[in-house]
């Protein structure tokens, strides 16, 4: 088994099989999103309080949710890098990294326009909102710390270094609705008990979450066959692959 896990620290082997699932999850997130959107949009009822405001949900859960999922991918990458100086682990951290913002984003900008019905405002000052904005930060100051330094090494342990320590902020963000008394509404679909959720509405956004979960991986396999191919660039079998066109 751990000689197993020890082929990802090679660089060709990732490369193949980053080539092989990315459009696997592509096509994955693709079929996902739009039947979630269909039944989301379509088939799923008004809801009796928000009317069709709701729907934005299909949208902003999946996105705020895999804002936290990517920084924890992240994290754990940096820190594998900094313990076990494994190079393809910091690959997939800086893979990460705009995805994760971008996810991020669209969680701030979908929960804004959700936010302008419902509580009469594009923004508040509200827990939940503010450690995300916060995270969003942290993405961008990430990739800023990263492209400041000239020294590849040098970048990457510092980039490392913040991303571990930028963890703190994914508990807060989580727990932000029961530690604090918010305006943003408590979980609803990771209750121990039941979700609140009518099925005809819960099923739409199962579907998109993992079809936004898919599109990270399908988008992160990307990301890393180029970030092997920068650093690989001057190795012998990149250059067969360029020989090749397999690039």
């Amino acid at each position: 088994m751990f000689k197993w896990i020890h082929r990802f620290g090679s660089s060709p082997f990732v490369y193949r099989t980053a080539n092989w699932l990315a459009p696997v999850f592509g096509i994955g997130a693709a079929v996902c999103i739009l039947v979630g959107l269909y039944l989301g949009l379509v088939v799923a009822p008004a809801d009796y309080e928000q009317g069709d405001s709701y729907r934005i949900i299909f949208v902003h859960v999946p996105s705020a949710w895999m804002s936290m999922f990517v920084y924890m991918v992240m994290a754990t990458s940096s820190a594998v890098f900094l313990i076990w100086r494994m190079k393809l682990a910091d690959i997939v951290a800086w893979a990460s990294a705009p995805i994760g913002a971008s996810f991020t984003l669209i969680a701030l900008l979908t929960g804004a326009f959700w936010g302008k019905p419902m509580w009469g405002t594009y923004w508040i000052w509200d827990a939940r909102l503010t450690s995300e904005l916060l995270l969003l930060f942290i993405y961008l100051g990430y990739m800023a710390l990263r492209s400041s330094i000239e020294q590849p090494q040098t970048a990457a342990r510092a980039a490392a270094i913040l991303a571990v320590v930028g963890v703190v902020n994914i508990p807060i963000i989580h727990f932000s609705v029961e530690w604090w008394n918010t305006l943003h509404q408590p979980a609803t679909i990771t209750k121990l008990d039941k979700p609140s959720m009518h099925i005809s509405m819960l099923r739409p956004l199962l579907l998109m979450v993992a079809g936004f979960q898919l599109l990270y991986f399908h988008q992160l396999m990307v990301r890393v066959k180029t970030g092997i191919l920068q650093r690989e660039a001057r190795t012998a079998w990149v250059a067969e692959l360029v020989a090749d066109n397999r690039v």
